[in-house]
């Protein structure tokens, strides 16, 4: 009896999520030891169109685009222009207002500078405005002294660190992203912090599991309705997806895979640099969502579904909906997985995650 490949494997996953209507367009690819070794899709990218999905169609995947801002300063450190306790301040002397001076990249990274949450008055149409929201993040007051507690920095952690990296090189994290990552690897075209106009018709269209909840104001909640619930209304939105937004990223499947597997096997950073970008950095409460929260600099450690563990070798960055990203250093896999049904849990994620470890590294 013939053996299934792990790349049958994933088909038939996705061909059933599809089938049965659980899933409307997915992606998965994974890397292992360098080699892309799935590369899999199934369903609808446009359900307007009944244009299906392929391995080139870039889909907004909301906070899973972060793993491509965490590379972003781990590759400004790596030149230089930055240490990970460098303080903020040295680059953005504003930003040092109300108690903020000691913050350091280290801190952004572990979400621990204290400003969590987009300044009042700042909504989905602000994002596109670079230089007024980080202003008013700069004339933000903390939440905590940084470094001292953790809590999700949902839209605010790549504007902190896209304005690091703007003032250390003169670039815009777009570009920064296309002349560091998708050159240098030949993925032009899988990765993008603001989509070009010209690109707009390749995306996948993203479409609500069900009608999103109706916004109910809550004086407890750090984060504003927008910052917490992803809609496709706004990862739909022209203006949303052609801005410089590094909190939340546009990308393939096979294109995140191959820049995390570069990251894994020294192409991108070196493997003294690995090593200390992904152990743990910050164990605590995270004072958004009340969870135990284990990170990394700048990535959550653990993959989806599995408890806190002594030394973790997975990180990497679910999105709101539904998408997941991770690499794990011990097998040397890279794994990414897209879709457009926006879904408030992560049950296609874990199973395809789970799928994988188990055929990848039996033994775990």
């Amino acid at each position: 009896m013939m053996m299934l490949s792990l790349q049958q494997k994933v088909q038939a996953v996705l061909d059933e999520l599809v089938d049965t209507g659980a899933e409307t367009g997915l992606q998965v690819a994974v890397y292992h030891h360098g080699a892309l070794v799935v590369d899999a899709v199934a369903g609808i990218a446009d359900g307007q169109t009944g244009r299906r999905v392929n391995p080139q169609t870039p889909f907004f995947s909301f906070s899973t685009g972060k793993v491509m801002t965490s590379l972003i300063a781990h590759l400004l450190v790596r030149t230089g222009a930055v240490g990970y306790d460098t303080p903020v301040v040295d680059l953005w002397p504003e930003f040092g207002a109300l108690g903020k001076a000691t913050a350091t990249l280290r801190h952004v990274l572990t979400h621990s500078v204290g400003v969590p949450a987009m300044p009042r008055g700042l909504g989905p149409a602000d994002l596109a405005d670079w230089s007024r929201v980080c202003t008013a993040i700069a004339d933000a007051e903390p939440r905590w002294r940084p470094g001292t507690e953790t809590g999700y920095h949902s839209f605010t952690f790549g504007f902190l660190l896209g304005e690091v990296a703007r003032r250390a090189t003169g670039k815009p994290m777009r570009q920064l992203l296309h002349e560091w990552v998708s050159l240098p690897l030949g993925i032009d075209g899988d990765l993008y912090f603001g989509v070009p106009r010209t690109d707009l018709t390749r995306l996948a269209r993203l479409e609500d599991a069900a009608p999103p909840p109706i916004a109910r104001p809550d004086r407890d909640a750090v984060l504003a309705p927008w910052e917490l619930q992803p809609t496709a209304a706004m990862g739909n939105n022209h203006d949303i997806l052609q801005a410089d937004i590094p909190s939340v990223g546009t990308f393939t499947a096979r294109g995140i895979a191959a820049m995390n597997a570069a990251v894994l096997d020294s192409r991108l950073i070196d493997s003294r640099q690995l090593q200390e970008m992904t152990a743990v950095a910050f164990e605590g409460t995270d004072q958004v969502f009340g969870n135990h929260a284990q990170l990394a600099l700048g990535y959550p450690l653990g993959r989806i579904g599995t408890q806190p563990e002594q030394t973790p070798t997975t990180f990497g960055w679910v999105g709101g909906g539904g998408s997941y990203v991770y690499a794990d250093t011990a097998t040397g896999t890279s794994f990414a997985m897209t879709k457009n049904r926006l879904t408030p849990h992560f049950n296609t994620a874990q199973r395809l995650a789970d799928l994988t470890t188990a055929e990848i590294n039996p033994h775990a």
